[in-house]
């Protein structure tokens, strides 16, 4: 199919283009940014007058809920809810039921994911065998099999022998391992450990549960050499301890969730299980050092932390609800938003969640989160004017539950292009 994207604002971080443009394809591939061939004849134009051309969006942390865990989130539903939020790339960890460690499990994924036709995936494969810390999976296999690194997903690995022989063997053959740092005893409290959750009767998540666990991934990573993405950070101190990593030379990224990026402990209320999360909502001055963490350069990356729940698993007591919310449909506004608030420009927004991602993700996403002639045509067009308020019944993830329910935020997404096909278009 041919395609014209005519007018917009085309705004590609990784090449530092921002100006008014046309943006011709062919074939599924970039043919022309700017001047249109002679010739070329377009099945269907849009029209992107007053709207942002980017990249479409890399989100790297998305649960897709199958296999296993269907009546929470399909990947149709899921990968749905992906293009209407404007992203085109995702990652989903490994804990899935059964867990991704074989690659069977691998393959099956990527192809029902494939032939949806929507955004592409990016499969995580498990460290350990069914993520139980104690036996490494076969890398080799998993990485043939598509898998773009490994992680635990949400479990940390208590044996610290285990995960130095698997940094060891993943620096050997130059995988990375993706680790959300939360020491596992510290860790098993239900808010962000403060006067509110003492004042409220829950069990507390200290801050040291980062920090401990930030300090034994960096004094491994330092004797093995090895590559690791730090998932989800989500302190003051972490921020620091990151900052400090990277200026010595360390080989780590780190992203941060849109929720830690916008919410606070306070906002948990009267026990409102819509901000039951992981990791833990902390204080504001947390909150603050992860907002100019993100518009440093120190975290690379801002995500969705997508994690679709069923609605029975949210109406229990707040200790006892399942973490997590849905996010793809929002990740863009949210994005939008903290620019807007720390007056960061639209270009340098967009790449924490296009051309940074896609380098976390390396060399396997190829040329996501960039537009380059020749390139798949991964577009996002969306209007940065516009406002919408976020209703749960009319997202379309299988999921409803979000923090942000009732919230008016910016940018309206109008369409979405993942590999070269005009994959959602908005009715209004």
């Amino acid at each position: 199919m041919n395609l014209l994207i005519q007018g917009g604002r085309v705004v590609d971080p990784s090449s530092k283009h921002d100006a008014i443009a046309d943006v011709a394809l062919q074939d599924g591939k970039i043919l022309a940014i700017g001047q249109v061939p002679p010739g070329f004849k377009p099945d269907t134009t849009l029209d992107a007058a007053g709207c942002v051309v980017c990249p479409g969006l890399v989100d790297l942390s998305v649960r897709l809920r199958e296999p296993g865990y269907e009546h929470e989130g399909m990947l149709a539903s899921e990968l749905a809810a992906a293009v209407a939020g404007g992203i085109t790339s995702v990652v989903c960890p490994p804990d899935t039921d059964p867990v991704l460690d074989e690659t069977g499990l691998v393959e099956m994924l990527r192809y029902r994911s494939e032939g949806l036709g929507q955004a592409r995936v990016f499969p995580l494969g498990a460290l350990t065998k069914n993520l139980q810390g104690e036996v490494l999976t076969e890398m080799l296999q998993l990485t043939q099999a598509g898998c773009v690194g490994f992680s635990q997903a949400e479990v940390p690995l208590v044996n610290t022998q285990v995960l130095q022989r698997a940094l060891q063997y993943a620096s050997t053959f130059g995988y990375a391992v993706w680790l959300r740092p939360q020491d596992y005893y510290l860790g098993q409290g239900v808010a962000a450990s403060g006067p509110l959750a003492t004042r409220m009767g829950l069990s507390g998540v200290p801050v040291a549960a980062e920090t401990i666990a930030l300090h034994t991934i960096f004094e491994l990573v330092r004797a093995t050499g090895a590559r690791v993405h730090l998932c989800r950070i989500s302190s003051a101190a972490g921020v620091a301890l990151v900052r400090d990593a990277k200026a010595q030379g360390l080989a780590v990224t780190c992203d941060v969730s849109m929720n830690s990026l916008h919410l606070t402990d306070v906002d948990i209320g009267y026990f409102d299980s819509r901000m039951r999360l992981n990791p833990p909502l902390r204080q504001q001055r947390d909150r603050d050092a992860l907002r100019a963490g993100l518009a440093d350069g120190t975290i690379d990356a801002l995500v969705s932390d997508h994690t679709p729940v069923d609605a029975d698993a949210k109406v229990l007591p707040f200790a006892e609800c399942e973490p997590g919310a849905t996010g793809l449909e929002l990740l863009l506004s949210l994005t939008l938003k903290w620019a807007q608030e720390l007056k960061v420009p639209v270009e340098k927004a967009l790449g924490t969640v296009t051309v940074q991602a896609a380098q976390v993700i390396g060399a396997a996403a190829g040329q996501a989160g960039q537009l380059a002639v020749g390139a798949v045509a991964d577009i996002c067009v969306f209007d940065p004017k516009a406002h919408w308020v976020v209703t749960p019944a009319e997202l379309k993830s299988q999921g409803r539950h979000t923090p942000f329910s009732g919230l008016e935020l910016p940018g309206v997404v109008r369409a979405t292009v993942a590999g070269g096909r005009l994959a959602y278009q908005a009715t209004r």
